[in-house]
C-alpha cells in the first residue's frame, strides 16, 4: 500500500479503532503468515484455514502462534479437500469468515508479513478485509523465495535456481515442511526467514 492510499485509510477510519493499522508498519515484529484455500486462483479462492506465527529478530514464537479453521466454504470440494486433508465434517466447528479476519487482524496488527508466495495470500486477506471491513490490509509483504533468490543470485550470477520451499529448505538444510498444512507452512517459511536474514548462505551442492 503506498503512502498516499495509507493516508486517506487513516482520513477515513480516524474515529474507528482501525485506524492505528494504518500508522508506519511495527517492524519489531514480523509476522510468518499462510492460508490454505479452495483453489489457486486468489480471485476466487474462498479460505479454510489461516495460520500466522510471530518472529522477533531471530526468535520463533511458535507458541504464540494462531491458527483458525472456517466453516467450510461452498467451494469445499473433493478437488480442494484431496489438496489440503481437510473435509467438511472437519470443518463444522469453524469459524465464521467475518469472525476470522476480525481475529487475525488483531493479532497481526501493522507488522510485516512474511511467506512463501505471500503475494498470493494477501490477495485473497484483502478480498475479504474490504468485503467485511472496508478496507484492504495495509501490511507490507516479505517474500521469502525473493530473500533467497537475490543472496543466491550474489553467489551464483545467471545461473538456474529451483526456488520451491522444499528445495530451500534442503539447501538451507532446514526442516522439509508438511505439505498443505498452513501452520507448518508458516513455520517452514519462518525458518528460512531467519536463516537468510540471520545466517550464511551456504555453497549450493551438487544433487
Amino acid at each position: 500500500m503506498n503512502w498516499l492510499s495509507r493516508q486517506w485509510y487513516r482520513y477515513r477510519l480516524r474515529t474507528s479503532s482501525y485506524r492505528a493499522l494504518f500508522l508506519p508498519s511495527d517492524r519489531s515484529t514480523v509476522i510468518s503468515l499462510d492460508c490454505e484455500t479452495t483453489s489457486l486462483d486468489p480471485e476466487r479462492a474462498e479460505l479454510v484455514t489461516i495460520a500466522a506465527t510471530p518472529i522477533q529478530g531471530n526468535r520463533i514464537l511458535t507458541s504464540q502462534a494462531l491458527t483458525l479453521t472456517l466453516v467450510a466454504p461452498k467451494s469445499l470440494n473433493a478437488g480442494s479437500v484431496r489438496i489440503h486433508q481437510l473435509r467438511h465434517q472437519d470443518l463444522e466447528q469453524g469459524v465464521s469468515a467475518e469472525q476470522a479476519m476480525t481475529t487475525l487482524i488483531a493479532f497481526i496488527h501493522n507488522h510485516p508479513l512474511v511467506g512463501y508466495h505471500i503475494r498470493y495470500d494477501k490477495t485473497i486477506l484483502d478480498r475479504y478485509s474490504r468485503r467485511f471491513l472496508g478496507f484492504p490490509l495495509p501490511n507490507p509483504v516479505i517474500e521469502v523465495s525473493d530473500i533467497y533468490q537475490r543472496q543466491l543470485e550474489r553467489l551464483l550470477p545467471n545461473a538456474y535456481h529451483d526456488i520451491s520451499m522444499e528445495a530451500i529448505s534442503r539447501h538451507l538444510d532446514l526442516p522439509l515442511p508438511a505439505r498443505h498444512d498452513a501452520l507448518d507452512d508458516t513455520i517452514a517459511a519462518a525458518l528460512i526467514y531467519v536463516r537468510l536474514q540471520y545466517g550464511d548462505m551456504p555453497m549450493l551442492r551438487s544433487q
